[in-house]
């Protein structure tokens, strides 16, 4: 049986779909600025619905409008009328998608936002529609071509197009950053790669602090309680004044000099190379490894002399950073 080349069918329908998203850059105008604002000042939840297809894109909006800081989520039209219209109140917004705006299922949720005066946005097609006519804020959908003149492709890649443009427009408004990101992404490699020193750091009895004065003989008795390979060197000010690691103390050793008599100041390198404790944790392994270290002193940005925590390279690898 000879095969099919199906590679003509893929590139027309993609081609249709890259039309649809040029008509749609076009067609952006103020009304989107508008619908920008109105999101991002929403003072409870933004509810998205659709049916068919366009209910399947309402959820995915709903769950990138959430993912970037603005409490949303989608509903099903069929349900809406049996007892969902209850998830709505006054306060939130409702985005209503529809390609034609004339859905059946679309009507009582319509009625519900006029009679109740929740601020409705429609995405959709048709002008003459009752969904466009009714709607507050209006985010035209220009007419396009569907896969074989039928199967909703074109329109819906134009409202997925839409609806991520909205969210991460309303991320800029709010100011919504990568460490806003990190907290509502905590798993994942996302969450991994924005996690921050401050999350890994070793704090508080377990950092190795010694004084400057300290004898070795008993700094050495802390270099092994710790197991951290490195001891923090600091002043009567508690101020960080340097670092001796067990590198340098076995190179020590290798001279044959006593030690154990010195004072912790005769042994450590001064001024520790360091790093704020917001910074990323990928940003202290590169650090870490370009200057062919193990472990970096942590400082707020406030206060740089003064040692909060301290980060160690096992400390990032088991946490799968890389």
């Amino acid at each position: 049986m000879k095969k099919k080349n199906y590679i003509p069918i893929a590139k027309n329908v993609i081609e249709l779909e890259i039309k649809a998203l040029q008509a749609l850059k076009k067609n952006i105008n103020n009304s989107f600025n508008e619908a920008v604002f109105k999101i991002s000042n929403c003072q409870s939840k933004v509810i998205l619905c659709g049916v068919g297809k366009s209910g399947l894109i309402a959820s995915k909006i709903a769950a990138t409008l959430a993912s970037v800081g603005t409490p949303s989520f989608a509903i099903s039209a069929s349900e809406a009328s049996h007892g969902d219209l209850g998830m709505i109140s006054k306060k939130d917004i409702l985005i209503l998608i529809s390609n034609s705006g004339e859905t059946q299922e679309l009507k009582n949720v319509i009625q519900y936002a006029n009679r109740n005066k929740i601020l409705l946005i429609s995405i959709v097609s048709k002008k003459d529609s009752p969904l466009y006519k009714l709607s507050d804020i209006k985010l035209v959908i220009p007419k396009v071509n569907e896969a074989e003149g039928i199967v909703p492709t074109s329109s819906t890649t134009a409202q997925l197009a839409l609806g991520d443009a909205l969210a991460i427009s309303t991320m800029k408004f709010k100011k919504f950053g990568k460490m806003d990101f990190k907290k509502l992404h905590p798993a994942g490699s996302l969450g991994k790669q924005l996690m921050t020193v401050e999350d890994l750091m070793i704090t508080g009895e377990k950092i190795p602090f010694v004084d400057e004065k300290l004898k070795m003989d008993k700094a050495l008795k802390i270099l092994s309680n710790k197991k951290l390979g490195v001891l923090i060197v600091r002043n009567q000010k508690r101020v960080t004044t340097g670092i001796i690691t067990d590198g340098q103390i076995r190179r020590f050793n290798q001279n044959k000099k006593d030690l154990h008599i010195l004072n912790t100041d005769k042994i450590m390198t001064k001024k520790p190379i360091g790093i704020t404790k917001d910074a990323l944790a990928v940003k202290a392994l590169s650090l870490m490894n370009a200057k062919k270290i193990t472990s970096l002193c942590v400082y707020d940005k406030k206060n740089k002399k003064k040692t909060i925590g301290v980060i160690h390279v096992h400390n990032i690898l088991s946490a799968n950073i890389s």
